[in-house]
């Protein structure tokens, strides 16, 4: 790797680490050490790394730089969700979404600062695009709200946030090798996910590269509507998006997710839910239905409970997996999008 300096070592995967550290003539062992500081007791200086001398955290912090993101705004609702609105150095910002349920806890990390996919349900696009993320803007949530909530387990990690994962492919393949690593984060590859709009080449990559989750969005059964709906139709249509899926390699007991957004009159009735089956027939899969949280301006509305049920029914007759996703955070805009639009709208 060339190691153009100054080198952001929160960016480096373990094998990237040890080269660096042989580069400076040390031994290897030393990149275990600073990747246990980063990564087991979430260092944001080189100062508190002190199982390593005293001289060589000086060249440290001489020579190279940390990442260490903190939220400038943090809101809590009723039942516990927070969202976290973090800004970056060059004026962007972004949003993470801690997400309890029972025991576990889920955070939703964001891989781009705006989005490009113009999905007409969705607000983070309506703020544009800015730029992709850096693999340690990425694990950085993590860490940040590690930081502040005090705790050292282990989260569900969601990569469904602000942005497009897989148009950020070689960033967020990094960092999920980071957070992989035995001497990074640690995780399991079953308690990450990336959700996709079904960016098909990207799609082709995780599956050969990764054994992570994989939820891709679909809102609608037929390439007309879909296409209404979310313009990355237009490239990849829903024919190519299922065969796609199908040739998917799936540890057992692994299934891919569809996400489903219910728009009031738009995709709920019971045809679309008919169709909708025929669509993934043949795929190893579940089904996440989630009502439309609407966010100002917006031009639809969120389906009533009954008829989010009886979608739910259909799809069950037809012998699929189907879980409706309760909408949380509603009271604090914890759609994606929402914190950063209030912070845009308060900086005019």
């Amino acid at each position: 790797m060339n190691f153009k300096k100054p080198i952001n070592l929160h960016k480096l995967t373990y094998t990237e680490m040890t080269e660096l550290v042989v580069l400076m003539g040390e031994k290897p062992f030393r990149a275990r050490q600073i990747m246990t500081w980063l990564y087991r007791y979430y260092a944001h200086d080189f100062e508190s790394m002190t199982s390593i001398s005293k001289t060589f955290r000086k060249r440290l912090a001489d020579e190279y730089i940390l990442t260490c993101m903190v939220p400038s705004e943090i809101v809590k609702s009723e039942e516990g969700t927070e969202k976290f609105l973090f800004p970056l150095s060059d004026g962007a910002a972004i949003e993470s979404v801690l997400i309890p349920d029972g025991d576990r806890l889920t955070l939703c990390i964001s891989t781009q600062a705006g989005c490009r996919m113009g999905c007409r349900f969705c607000m983070t696009g309506k703020s544009g695009f800015k730029r992709n993320l850096t693999p340690d803007e990425i694990v950085g949530q993590l860490l940040a709200v590690k930081r502040f909530k005090g705790f050292k387990g282990k989260t569900n990690l969601v990569f469904m946030g602000m942005g497009e994962p897989l148009e950020n492919y070689d960033n967020l393949k990094k960092a999920l090798d980071i957070l992989m690593d035995h001497y990074g984060l640690c995780y399991s590859p079953r308690k990450l996910t990336v959700s996709t709009a079904g960016i098909i080449p990207g799609i082709k990559r995780l599956g050969r590269d990764t054994g992570v989750n994989l939820t891709v969005s679909v809102g609608a059964s037929d390439d007309d509507l879909r296409t209404r709906l979310m313009p990355v139709n237009k490239k990849y249509p829903l024919g190519m998006l299922m065969d796609t899926l199908k040739s998917y390699p799936l540890a057992p007991r692994q299934r891919i997710t569809f996400a489903y957004t219910l728009i009031h009159g738009i995709n709920d009735s019971q045809s679309h839910a008919l169709k909708f089956a025929r669509l993934i027939k043949g795929i190893n899969s579940k089904v996440n239905l989630i009502a439309f949280n609407p966010y100002p301006g917006c031009e639809f509305q969120s389906p009533s409970r009954e008829r989010v049920e009886r979608f739910q029914s259909i799809l069950i007759k037809q012998n699929l997996t189907v879980m409706i996703r309760e909408s949380r955070g509603r009271d604090i805009d914890a759609a994606c999008g929402q914190l950063h639009a209030h912070m845009v709208d308060n900086n005019k």
